[in-house]
């Protein structure tokens, strides 16, 4: 399925939740790679402020894309911020949403 960048270029960006692994299988504890760099991914919450509006988005970012000591609060700046949405079927239930990756997330001094 296509992708589509998201412009965070005026927007004010702070983590609202530190960077967690991406499991493949919570029963296994199998961490998610990135397809390209084959680094593990991980899991931030951000809160985007723009336009008079606040979104949180969890956005899977490779291990290498982030500094070590995210917090809940700190400003941030993202890169190559990018949704696509998916749809799967599971157990005879369809469910569909929006997915959000980004390339890396650095810290604002």
């Amino acid at each position: 399925m296509p992708s589509f960048k998201i412009d965070v270029s005026t927007a004010v960006v702070f983590v609202a939740t530190a960077p967690t692994p991406k499991l493949v299988n919570k029963q296994t504890g199998e961490i998610a790679l990135d397809k390209e760099t084959r680094a593990p991914l991980y899991v931030v919450g951000l809160l985007v402020s723009d336009e008079g509006e606040g979104n949180l988005y969890q956005v899977a970012v490779p291990e290498t894309g982030l500094p070590e000591g995210l917090t809940p609060g700190a400003p941030v700046k993202v890169i190559g911020l990018k949704a696509r949405d998916w749809e799967n079927e599971f157990n005879g239930q369809k469910r569909h949403g929006i997915s959000f990756r980004a390339v890396a997330v650095t810290a604002v001094a």
